[in-house]
Formats: C-alpha cells, sequence, structure tokens
C-alpha cells in the first residue's frame, strides 16, 4: 500500500512541477521584454522542452559517451575510445550479419510497404456504397498491439500446426518438397518477416495516402479525359506527381521503420543463424550482455545508416518530388 501511496505522490507531483517550472519561465521572459504572447506561448511548451531535454537529449548524448566506453549497468565505466567500434567491424561475428538482414529487410519491405499502401488508398478512394466501413476496417490495424500482431503471425508461420503451412502443403507436396520451418530455416527468415511487413500496408500508411489523394484537384482530371487521357496516363502524369510529396514522406517514415524492425523480431525469435536485427543486437548486448558500450556503440552506426539514406533519399527527391509552390 505504501508503494502505491508513493507512486500516486510522485504521479501527482509531476504536473504540479511542470506548472512551476512554465510559471517561472514566463516570469523570467517578461522581466527579459518579451511581449506576453510570446511569454505565454514559451510557458506553454516548456513541459515538451523539459521532456525533450531529459528523455532525448540527454539519453542520446548519453548512448554517445557510452559507445566509447566499456560500460555495463551495475559496473564501472571505462573509456576505449574507438575500441568498441573497431571491435565491431573487425571482431565482432554478429555484427555484419545483422547489418546485412537489416539491410535486406528494409530494401525488400519498403517497396511492398509503400506500393501496396497506395493501391489499397486507390481502391479506398472510389465512391461506392459502405466505402466508410471499409475504410475502418482497413486501419484496424493501426490499433492493433505490435506484440499481439506478433504473436499471431508466429501461431500462423508454425511449421506444424500454422495456417500458412497448412494452406501451402497440397502445393508443396505436387513438387515433393516439405513444409518449411519458417523462423528455424535461414534461408526462410527474410521471407517470413517481408510477408509479415505486409501487414504494415494497412493502416497509418493507407490512410495518409488517402488523404493525399483526395487533396489531388478533381479538375486536372477532367481535363485530362477532355485531352483523351486513360486511366494509366492519369494516374502516371498526374495521380503520382501530385502525391509525390506524400510518396517522399511515406518512403523516409517506412525506411526508418523497417531498419528499427524490433519489437515482432523480439517476439518471433528467428533462428540466429540468419542474423539479428541491429536492434536486437543493441537490447542483447546491453540488457543481457551487460555490455551498454558496445549496444551503444551499434545503435550509433544504425543511426548513421539511417541517417545516410535518409539524406540519399532527400537528396533525390528534386528529381521525383512535385511541389504546387514551385511552380507558382
Amino acid at each position: 500500500m505504501e508503494n502505491h501511496l508513493a507512486t500516486l505522490i510522485r504521479w501527482l507531483l509531476v504536473p504540479v512541477v511542470l506548472l512551476v517550472i512554465a510559471s517561472v519561465l514566463y516570469f523570467v521572459v517578461s522581466k527579459l521584454g518579451w511581449k506576453k504572447k510570446q511569454a505565454i506561448g514559451l510557458a506553454l511548451v516548456s513541459p515538451w522542452i523539459v521532456g525533450f531535454l531529459i528523455f532525448t537529449l540527454y539519453p542520446l548524448l548519453d548512448s554517445l559517451y557510452l559507445s566509447f566506453t566499456e560500460s555495463s549497468i551495475f559496473g564501472k565505466t571505462e573509456w576505449v575510445g574507438f575500441g568498441n567500434y573497431i571491435k565491431l567491424f573487425t571482431n565482432d561475428i554478429e555484427f555484419w550479419p545483422s547489418i546485412r538482414i537489416t539491410l535486406l529487410y528494409a530494401a525488400l519491405s519498403l517497396p511492398i510497404g509503400v506500393i501496396g499502401a497506395l493501391l489499397v488508398a486507390m481502391l479506398l478512394n472510389n465512391k461506392i456504397k459502405g466505402i466508410g466501413t471499409y475504410r475502418t476496417i482497413y486501419f484496424l490495424p493501426a490499433v492493433m498491439p505490435e506484440v499481439a500482431v506478433a504473436l499471431l503471425w508466429r501461431w500462423m508461420f508454425n511449421s506444424e500446426s500454422g495456417i500458412i503451412n497448412y494452406v501451402l502443403s497440397p502445393l508443396l507436396s505436387l513438387f515433393g518438397i516439405d513444409k518449411p520451418n519458417w523462423f528455424g530455416d535461414p534461408h526462410y527468415v527474410i521471407g517470413a518477416f517481408v510477408i509479415m511487413s505486409l501487414w504494415g500496408i494497412f493502416g497509418t500508411n493507407t490512410v495518409v495516402f488517402l488523404a493525399g489523394l483526395q487533396g489531388v484537384p478533381k479538375n486536372l482530371y477532367e481535363a485530362a479525359e477532355i485531352d483523351g487521357a486513360g486511366r494509366l496516363a492519369k494516374f502516371v502524369h498526374i495521380t503520382i506527381p501530385q502525391i509525390s510529396p506524400v510518396i517522399l514522406l511515406q518512403v523516409i517514415m517506412g525506411m526508418i521503420g523497417a531498419l528499427q524492425i524490433f519489437t515482432i523480431a523480439m517476439f518471433v525469435r528467428p533462428t540466429s543463424a540468419a542474423g539479428k536485427f541491429m536492434n536486437q543486437l543493441v537490447y542483447e548486448r546491453g540488457f543481457t550482455q551487460l555490455h551498454m558500450g558496445e549496444a551503444s556503440a551499434i545503435a550509433w552506426v544504425l543511426f548513421i545508416i539511417i541517417l545516410v539514406l535518409t539524406l540519399l533519399v532527400f537528396r533525390s527527391s528534386p528529381a521525383w518530388v512535385h511541389y504546387e509552390s514551385e511552380r507558382r
């Protein structure tokens, strides 16, 4: 009972402390000559600023420091410079396979997710009876807990009692092929994860594309029809250019999400012979083996990979992303 009471008191203190910080900040900036609206605005966003500094910036800088140390959660911290990075790139037998499987998964799942979500959104953009119900159904995956989804897929891919092997068995038996051991055979692991990534087609991705499609001016399609353009021509020359900023957003967010895959991999637990995803390796090195320095180094390598790929996508965007404001 005392523990629950102490927790409740701490929870109640949080908004009080944030209110005090906002009030003090408003008083200080007012004394410095800020206008009233500016002072109020800064005071209102101060809880977010505090949260960013404590829960984002500090852990980020601390992980960068830890990546140059030999450290565990409970042990001493010893500075080793670039030792962790040198060890990863030269002596770590799990590091390169983790990069390979992570990049391969992202390269296969990203185009499927973007193209699939766009096609589903185009279907949901039609004006038919009950379209609101269909849109709701296709959005439901966005509210499903990721852990529940992972457990569901693990059951479906079960080599003996899974529904996927049950459906494939008659076809495979015609060619004399045994049931795939999806998570036990390293040759099938990537395929299984790519199939699971199809779940990401629906939900938020489809809704974002649907919003982009509904923002395309109808008069462009009408003008194209007058000129004799068919469906394919309208899709290529009107739809794609008009929603290209949305495609850019989906490519970047999908790529980041694919490279950071973690929950499904941890609950499905594929064979280690296929390699571990980078976020898996971060967790195991840091919280299972208690090598926080190595875990932080792996996390920063992943961060650099994501940063470089994101910059490359942005760099290529002027060649294929169309903005209305630029034409004006």
